[in-house]
């Protein structure tokens, strides 16, 4: 079968490759974009029904394109979030072709362009953007055998407390996922244990503004990679309920049961980490170590704020952290359910170039890769701490618009 010639295909058809799209296209250049299902997929299939977006709604937009909104410190519903990406799409005309994915990438014998099998045949291109996202597979650590008896889904596979089967619910992670859906569950009259792990938890507001806007305002949110430092831990914030400061303390108080990290399962009993106490002063520090950030930037600046003394103070430790529960009993603990709110990995095992290290994980300089004509966009931390937001996709697309365009009228 002969290969359609393409100048520029672009892998992913959620909010980075459509940025990527609306650049290519204002600089000229023919491009496609490839989408393995719908436009926006993940946020269609694989989020929870009560996920609020952790923006509020007056930062989200896209190039030429902000998010409609009647509130704007509120948080937006997935739904609201695949609306926007899918009347943004229409927007800018994008050359979509949905229900297609691409099973291989490559090269063949030396030459210049690159070959992509797919679903709806092949194809030739002179330059191939990958942008799949930072959440390809989910994770779920090998501790609890299948045969358990219990009800396990990944925070992916997740929708809503009715899923469940009746009795107490472990979540496994503290992130942004694992906090959301505990509350959750809590709200629904669930009885929750968390697990909790290290976690970098930040205010959602503080001195009258959202976490976002001083993200901005000190330039944060633009720091970039070779500033990060070795702590890699993801902003534990939430926008659902109104959007709030999360405290693990607060989850105690209101019935729920912390746990440390769940280390394995013996028979019908589960064990956990002694480290319950370093994760919640670990979320501690992090806290604070904001808040002196922004009272130090606000004085520098002369900035007119209110001060908010009461956001340092801190919550007694409850009986569950005093007195950690090391081993848990499933069926004495009346435990029905697992999530496992553990995170993700990449899956470009689909490319056969050499680009990825040995954790399959692709090498780049921001979104650049040493094989001419192959990029990355979207990946957290592509080149700033803001290049998997929603908000901040877009000055990598115009960058990689610019490198693409500027190779291009040479090629055959």
């Amino acid at each position: 079968m002969q290969a359609e010639k393409v100048e520029t295909v672009i892998v992913g058809g959620g909010q980075a490759g459509l940025t990527l799209s609306h650049m290519l296209s204002k600089r000229d250049r023919p491009h496609v974009v490839l989408e393995r299902a719908r436009i926006a997929e993940r946020w269609r299939s694989e989020r929870w029904d009560g996920l609020r977006f952790q923006f509020p709604n007056w930062s989200v937009q896209l190039p030429d394109f902000p998010f409609p909104h009647a509130d704007p410190e509120g948080f937006a519903t997935s739904e609201e979030i695949v609306d926007f990406l899918t009347a943004y799409a229409d927007f800018i005309a994008a050359p979509v072709r949905c229900g297609v994915t691409v099973t291989a990438l490559r090269r063949r014998d030396g030459g210049a362009d690159f070959y992509l099998e797919t679903s709806d045949g092949p194809i030739r291109a002179s330059n191939v953007v990958v942008a799949t996202g930072p959440y390809q597979i989910p994770i779920i650590p090998a501790l609890l055998p299948e045969d358990a008896g219990l009800y396990q889904v990944h925070a992916s596979r997740y929708r809503e407390p009715g899923q469940l089967p009746d009795g107490a619910v472990l979540v496994v992670g503290s992130g942004a996922s694992g906090a959301q859906i505990a509350e959750e569950l809590m709200r629904a009259g669930r009885r929750v244990y968390l697990s909790v792990g290290r976690h970098r938890r930040l205010p959602r507001r503080y001195r009258s503004r959202d976490l976002i806007w001083w993200l901005a305002a000190m330039g944060l949110d633009r720091t970039p990679i070779e500033k990060r430092g070795p702590d890699k831990t993801l902003p534990l914030i939430t926008g659902a309920y109104g959007g709030h400061t999360i405290d693990f303390r607060t989850f105690a108080a209101e019935g729920a049961v912390l746990l440390g990290r769940l280390e394995l399962m013996s028979g019908r009993t589960l064990h956990f980490a002694p480290d319950l106490a370093n994760s919640l002063r670990s979320g501690d520090a992090a806290y604070t170590a904001f808040l002196d950030l922004v009272d130090s930037f606000v004085g520098r600046q002369g900035l007119d704020v209110p001060e908010e003394p009461g956001a340092r103070t801190m919550r007694a430790d409850p009986a569950c952290v005093m007195d950690p529960v090391r081993t848990l009993d499933i069926d004495a603990a009346s435990i029905g359910s697992v999530i496992w709110s553990t995170g993700y990995g990449c899956d470009f095992g689909w490319i056969d170039l050499p680009v990825l290290d040995g954790r399959g994980e692709p090498v780049h300089r921001d979104g650049i890769t040493d094989v001419p004509g192959l990029y990355f966009l979207g990946l957290q931390w592509l080149s700033r701490m803001n290049s998997s937001f929603l908000v901040g996709v877009a000055e990598d697309a115009a960058r990689l618009a610019d490198h693409i365009a500027a190779r291009s009228p040479g090629m055959s």
